[in-house]
């Protein structure tokens, strides 16, 4: 006997007799009598009709304290303020079908103080709006424990843990399901030679049954995702494909047993191919998806946990490692070279070098003086300093940054597969023809029972969307391959169609168009150069125009001798000050010059960047560094542009850096001073110009455009979060290979469409002669493979064009 809640099955001795609104219901325990009457108080006895033949876990009472839900480090870490209300991301645990789903956003809903709920099926995540002056966190987990569920705050690991257990369970059915594919082949081989050339009725029974062994676990276990789609399908009465894959399964399933005891042909195999082919497409689109989630844990993983606050006890500085939530606004934080800044803030030490390259994606440090401002995600360099915390943790820069790729990349544009459009027809059509011609076979030409069901199994047989469901993914799966023989990488198919539709090209500068490593363009000589001491200078540091220099003087210089100096100094981010023989040498930029007096002669402004090196009080040698453009860069825009693609430059390097490699690569549309905010709201333009929009870039500062554009292309060279909220990435770091990405998209596009019609022909030509009954299952299971073939066949083309 069932429980009138979990559904579970239980000795009715064990059972608990209730009467509720005059007639008996039976209970496992107190806890389910619980819920089901608080559901019934509530007016959702409607829960159950959607729950149908699902059971739930017996409701327990955790004993677990609340307490801590409401502590100020839980406030703190993950919930977040939106003007008067908070939001808060929890992962819900016994979530087993929609119904589930259903039933805690309508009590979620109905209690005071909850303002929004979302909850997603997928990932079961529920997202909430509350007012935190009504209801209390440890509330609102109380009441989705109280109908048997229980929840915990959302965290990325967990949700990575989610999607890799989903793979893993895709990844075994495929398993199961082509291990049987291949022998149950071997049967039907056996099966097809001794229906033209005789086999013993002993001999058909052991194959029989040997298929159907090897088919029943394809069917029930591997197809289980079909079971489930299809299930959800019929109750929201909108037929889907897998609707047709599993009717034309099951029917056929049905059919060969009952066939195996009538002496006819049986079609396990066919119940097995349906199954397993069409699985293989959806695992390809389970293994190619990106998680949100995965790339924002990327990005925090950058970021410190804690930092070190300087606190002054008693006439003496105390340091304490204090988690970053706890940073207080105007707390002192001391930062060691090589840590990353965690929290936004003003600058108390004289001097500071930063990367900050993980925020606005250029490549030179930036020299901070005393006041200036410090931002989260910045690297120190050489040296430590102190700042003053201007922000909290979460209102700083990179987790600003963080919010934004996270509303960016939920806010994409969908577009819609041109197969699952025509397939939501075709399913309800197909199922009306197949059980039309039953009707008409049985009742209007009055045949056999099993004539008029060979019939209708035909038509769903020959229909079933097998060569449809492939047309798609195969194709896909070839362009994929393609792809990575250029080393591109597309993280979904999909893609591949939607840069294909794409009409506007928007370019990052640095690391995408220019190698993003500085080259001295110019060197001009005020004095005898000594290039062993500079040399032996230049080889102490590890800065990029230092390394830019040492490059050079290296391969222009036929001998370079060793030189010992007597001291070297590192001044402060301006330089290098060396002693040797007597004599002071000098190399770093002007302001380290003027501090030890050299003699500066007129120099011209230059938009370079400038390495000076200086001897005693003589400028010697002046070095002017750029960043070079890539070797293949202007012949990739022009073919683009002759494509008809639209080329813009968008950078956040200063306007006439951007307008001297725009002109040289023949770009008309470029834009300077671009940060990261800029370029997403230059993408929102776009799309309200209704433009498909593909946007190249490598670092953080892109990130947000990434997400919001159509097509987001990263660099392999480019940062981790670039490329994890990216759709393609190119591996090699090639500019060539954003051309290549425009061309294999073109051309799959261009072969999905061929096997879409191919597909739909085979079904408009081959669908009334089963209809007319002149297919047996037989031949439409041949028919059915053949099909799949030509699809196959076709996508293959691909590799030659």
């Amino acid at each position: 006997m069932q429980c009138s809640h979990c559904h579970l099955e239980f000795d009715a001795k064990a059972l608990l007799k209730v009467s509720i609104d005059g007639r008996d219901e039976y209970f496992c325990c107190r806890g389910c009598e619980g819920v089901y009457k608080l559901l019934h108080t509530e007016g959702l006895e409607d829960f159950y009709n959607k729950l149908g033949e699902n059971t739930l876990e017996p409701i327990k009472d955790s004993k677990q304290s609340l307490d801590s839900f409401d502590s100020i480090p839980f406030f703190e870490r993950y919930v977040r303020e939106k003007d008067t209300y908070c939001e808060l991301a929890l992962v819900l645990e016994r979530i087993h079908c929609i119904a589930c789903v259903w039933l805690n956003e309508k009590i979620l809903a109905k209690t005071r103080g909850i303002i929004k709920v979302n909850i997603n099926y997928t990932s079961n995540k529920a997202t909430l709006l509350y007012n935190p002056k009504i209801i209390k966190i440890s509330e609102i987990i109380q009441a989705i424990r109280s109908i048997g569920y229980n929840a915990h705050a959302y965290d990325p690991h967990l949700q990575e843990s989610y999607a890799q257990k989903e793979k893993r369970e895709y990844y075994i059915k495929m398993v199961v399901g082509i291990f049987c594919v291949m022998n149950i082949m071997w049967i039907a081989v056996a099966q097809y030679a001794g229906y033209f050339s005789g086999i013993t009725p002993q001999m058909r029974n052991v194959l029989n049954f040997a298929s159907f062994v090897l088919a029943t676990p394809v069917l029930f276990f591997s197809g289980i995702v079909f079971w489930r789609s299809a299930i959800s399908a019929l109750k929201h009465r909108t037929p889907n494909m897998d609707l047709l894959v599993i009717s034309g399964a099951s029917l056929t399933y049905l059919y060969s047993i009952y066939a195996s005891f009538k002496g006819g042909e049986t079609y396990f195999e066919s119940v097995a191919m349906i199954v397993t082919f069409v699985l293989i497409g959806k695992f390809l689109e389970v293994r190619g998806k990106k998680s949100a989630v995965d790339s924002l844990d990327k990005l925090n993983a950058q970021m410190p946990l804690s930092v070190r606050v300087v606190e002054h006890k008693s006439n003496r500085e105390e340091i304490k490692e204090v988690r970053v939530e706890s940073v207080k606004v105007g707390d002192v934080v001391q930062v060691l070279a090589g840590d990353r800044v965690a929290l936004d803030g003003i600058l108390l030490s004289e001097n500071a070098l930063c990367d900050e390259s993980a925020i606005n994606g250029e490549s030179l440090p930036l020299q901070k003086s005393k006041k200036d401002s410090i931002y989260s995600g910045a690297l120190a360099l050489e040296m430590p300093f102190l700042y003053r915390v201007s922000k909290t943790y979460k209102e700083s820069l990179m987790m600003q940054i963080v919010s934004l790729v996270e509303d960016a990349l939920n806010a994409r544009p969908k577009i819609q597969e041109m197969a699952n459009c025509i397939t939501r027809y075709f399913s309800a059509v197909v199922l009306s023809l197949a059980f039309g011609a039953f009707l008409y076979w049985e009742f209007v030409l009055n045949v056999a029972f099993d004539r008029a069901l060979m019939v209708m199994v035909s038509v769903i047989i020959i229909a079933c969307p097998c060569a449809l469901a492939l047309a798609t993914p195969i194709a896909s799966l070839v362009g994929l391959g393609e792809a990575l023989k250029y080393r591109i990488l597309f993280k979904e198919a999909s893609f591949l169609e939607t840069i294909a539709k794409a009409n506007v090209l928007v370019l990052d500068k640095t690391g995408t168009l220019t190698e993003g490593k500085l080259k001295v363009q110019e060197m001009r000589k005020f004095g005898k150069l000594d290039d062993s001491v500079l040399v032996a200078m230049l080889e102490q540091s590890a800065h990029p125009i230092s390394r830019g220099v040492l490059a050079f003087i290296k391969a222009n210089s036929k001998k370079v001798e060793k030189v010992a100096l007597d001291k070297i100094t590192q001044k402060n981010a301006r330089g290098i000050l060396a002693q040797c023989n007597g004599s002071v040498y000098l190399g770093g930029n002007l302001e380290l010059l003027r501090e030890q007096g050299v003699r500066i002669p007129q120099l011209d402004e230059s938009d370079c960047s400038v390495f000076y090196f200086a001897k005693d009080t003589e400028l010697i040698a002046q070095f002017f560094l750029q960043d070079s453009i890539k070797q293949d860069a202007k012949a990739v825009i022009s073919k683009l542009q002759k494509k008809g693609i639209s080329c813009v430059l968008l950078s956040g390097d200063h306007l006439r850096a951007c307008e001297s490699v725009a002109k040289e690569l023949g770009i008309v549309e470029f834009y300077g001073n671009q940060s990261p905010l800029d370029k997403a709201e230059f993408i929102d333009k776009l799309h309200q110009q209704e433009k498909i929009v593909v946007m190249v870039g490598d670092g953080i500062n892109d990130s947000i455009a990434l997400g919001k554009s159509d097509i987001g292309i990263a660099m392999g060279g480019g940062m981790d979060l670039a490329i994890s909220v990216s759709d393609v990435v190119v591996l090699d770091d090639s500019i060539q290979g954003v051309l290549e990405s425009f061309k294999l998209g073109r051309r799959t596009y261009r072969f999905i469409l061929q096997n879409l019609g191919l597909s739909l022909l085979y079904n408009a030509l081959t669908i009334p002669l089963a209809m007319a009954g002149f297919v047996i299952p037989l031949i439409a299971a041949l028919s059915m493979s053949l099909s799949s073939l030509l699809v196959v066949g076709n996508s293959l083309r691909i590799k030659g064009e």
